[in-house]
């Protein structure tokens, strides 16, 4: 584990941090929410925008995160809460997609900022779970976040099918009562499912999630901007969003 992390694939300076780049992958999440706008599917959005732009297959991967179509953002917008609406609430964590999301932030990875304001990364789990150097720091940002937003209760929800998902729920409720942190963490085995029904409350920027769970909050933005993190983030549209 000493040397693991979640940094930056090869290439991903030249797909990501110059300007041309950059002016394709903005015009391409236009094109895509203009199509997604339409009835148009996602697949075949990414497909004809990726053609359009000739993009590569991370790039297309960052498209799909970062767009939206008008209704999903009008949906996504009107349930997601600020910091004030978790005070005595019970809040639900995507645990693989935040601990990933912070730990590939942690190491310099390019994250992508959407139309919806969520922030999203190119890593994943793979089946399987993999502990990096930046784990332990990504569980305490989202210890400092649960002090300040006074929540009542903090939930865990991990994939049960993805290998170690019981290793890194030990390591979270081991964490919680060495900290005295009212915490508790759960494996599902359709997680993304339990978060759109049971949770009142999600973290996620998972898209699926966000159009279809109850109410939910906007956490590594949170965190960026909270903790002042230094953050290779790449913002996917102009300042007029769409």
């Amino acid at each position: 584990m000493d040397n693991r992390n979640r940094g930056k694939n090869t290439g991903d300076d030249g797909l990501f941090g110059t300007g041309k780049q950059l002016e394709k992958l903005r015009a391409a999440v236009r094109d895509m929410h203009y199509l997604l706008s339409r009835g148009y599917p996602e697949k075949a959005s990414s497909e004809l925008a990726g053609n359009r732009y000739r993009l590569k297959t991370r790039q297309i991967q960052a498209l799909r995160g970062a767009s939206a179509s008008e209704s999903q953002l009008e949906t996504r917008r009107s349930k997601q809460l600020e910091i004030q609406g978790l005070k005595n609430k019970m809040v639900f964590l995507d645990g693989f997609n935040v601990l990933i999301l912070l730990e590939s932030l942690l190491s310099g990875a390019y994250i992508f900022e959407g139309l919806d304001g969520c922030f999203r990364d190119l890593s994943g789990v793979h089946g399987t779970y993999k502990r990096v150097n930046q784990t332990l720091r990504s569980v305490e940002l989202v210890a400092s976040f649960f002090k300040k937003s006074g929540a009542s209760k903090l939930i865990w929800i991990f994939d049960q099918p993805v290998s170690n998902s019981g290793r890194i729920r030990q390591i979270v409720t081991d964490f919680a009562s060495e900290h005295d942190l009212n915490w508790e963490a759960e494996l599902q085995f359709n997680p993304d499912q339990f978060l759109a029904e049971q949770a009142e409350i999600a973290v996620s920027s998972d898209a699926w999630i966000l159009d279809y769970c109850k109410s939910w909050f906007n956490l590594i933005g949170y965190l960026i901007h909270e903790e002042k993190l230094p953050v290779n983030s790449v913002t996917l549209f102009h300042d007029e969003p769409v």
